[in-house]
């Protein structure tokens, strides 16, 4: 994407704002539930790819928010594997 004045970096920055974006019009139009592995792992690669183009153009606030981002994604995701499997136990 350099042809169009857009380093690679900002590219993925950008990929993962819409799935960010993505996964919450999904949640408000009731498509999916907030506990929903899909909802979560959308959440989860589109912070990272944000963190990805921070590296390159370094924002603290924004790091921090991505970083949260991520660490609460994961938490769901782990939440949801308990559940699912103490669900398949009982």
């Amino acid at each position: 994407m350099e042809g169009l004045g857009v380093a690679w970096y900002d590219a993925v920055g950008m990929v993962g704002v819409a799935l960010i974006l993505l996964a919450y019009a999904l949640l408000q139009a009731g498509k999916v539930s907030g506990d929903a592995l899909g909802y979560q792992l959308l959440n989860l690669f589109g912070a990272l790819a944000v963190l990805v183009s921070l590296v390159y153009e370094f924002n603290l606030s924004a790091v921090l928010m991505e970083t949260a981002w991520v660490l609460v994604s994961l938490y769901g995701i782990a939440r949801g594997l308990r559940a699912r499997k103490a669900a398949t136990r009982g």
